[in-house]
């Protein structure tokens, strides 16, 4: 009887499907992985081996443009302070931008369906992906999860707040100074009771509301529990928040929402209850996106150049060469318009 072929087996190693595609196991790894060093007549041979016997790594390719030199998986983890859909329009703007600065570097971009929920999953995302890289859309609570995921595998970059024990690659805006940048305006306009709106536990909105206690703090002006209400990043729940704070007799003079979706919210409830704005209440939001230029008042909000943002998050990632890149910081800028008043 023929001895069957350990590699048409289930469960076969990387050495067994190097064996049969006649190369080294080192570019077995590689072609799994879509690196650009392998070409892809090898890869799409290594490929076919490993489903015939179920190796366990994604079936779905990233469907590049021919010549490609790379392909960047882009990937959401759950659950995240703000919308995750593609209808989020913060993350079509930070996507543009990463797509962008993709195509400078002739890379394909594939926008994961993938929302790792725990450690284990987002080790799981990393080592199945056939991307030369990841880029992972926000922290949420996995900040610990990175940095162990960084001394396994460094093929990754991580759009989310800074953190200075950090072991992994992160690029993101300075949350703590826009925070101060929004409060410090409402403050110089003569705002005393100055209302945060938004959800303080993930890592970036802690760092934008620390910003605001910073220059509340610089002001002399006591913190008040009772002005930090806490909404999703979307309008209706910044909305009823807004409006259950009326209701509840809560005195404002100004908002500074954690987002410009939040900050619309906002508007439309004090609108809707006859409060003027800028008139009675300030409002300033953060993020900068279309709309916050179309609406009426026009909204004061803090601008993260997404752009620069694309840029660095593809280049850190491509540049690599097997160390992780050195973290980096975009710089925010107050963009002021009639919502504030001044």
């Amino acid at each position: 009887m023929a001895t069957r072929d350990p590699a048409k087996a289930k469960g076969a190693r990387l050495e067994d499907i190097a064996r049969e595609a006649g190369v080294s196991i080192s570019t077995v790894s590689r072609a799994l992985n879509d690196h650009p060093a392998v070409n892809r007549r090898t890869k799409q041979a290594i490929w076919t081996i490993a489903r015939e016997h179920d190796y366990d790594f994604r079936l779905s390719m990233p469907k590049g443009p021919i010549g490609a030199e790379a392909t960047i998986a882009v990937v959401v983890p759950a659950p995240q302070a703000r919308e995750t859909r593609l209808a989020d329009p913060f993350l079509l703007e930070l996507l543009a931008g990463i797509t962008e600065a993709a195509r400078d570097r002739n890379a394909d971009v594939l926008v994961s369906h993938l929302t790792p929920t725990s450690e284990e999953h987002l080790e799981y995302a990393l080592a199945t992906s056939r991307a030369t890289g990841v880029i992972f859309i926000g922290q949420s609570s996995f900040h610990h999860a990175f940095n162990r995921l960084a001394k396994l595998d460094t093929r990754f970059v991580v759009w989310g707040a800074n953190f200075r024990d950090a072991e992994y690659c992160s690029i993101g805006s300075d949350n703590l100074l826009g925070g101060e940048r929004a409060a410090s305006h409402l403050v110089r306009l003569g705002r005393q009771r100055i209302l945060f709106l938004g959800d303080t536990e993930a890592p970036e909105m802690e760092q934008r509301h620390r910003g605001y206690r910073r220059a509340l703090e610089k002001a002399d002006i006591a913190f008040t529990e009772e002005l930090t209400i806490p909404a999703h990043f979307d309008v209706h729940s910044a909305e009823s928040a807004t409006r259950a704070a009326l209701d509840n007799g809560l005195k404002f003079d100004a908002v500074f929402a954690a987002s410009d979706l939040i900050a619309i919210g906002a508007i439309r409830a004090l609108t809707r209850a006859g409060v003027s704005v800028p008139g009675d209440v300030s409002v300033v939001g953060y993020d900068n996106i279309p709309a916050s230029r179309y609406i009426t008042p026009r909204l004061t909000t803090i601008d993260q150049d997404t752009g620069l943002a694309g840029r660095l998050l593809v280049s850190k990632l491509m540049d690599a060469q097997g160390k992780v890149p050195m973290s980096d910081r975009t710089e925010t800028s107050l963009l002021i318009r009639e919502s504030c008043g001044g």
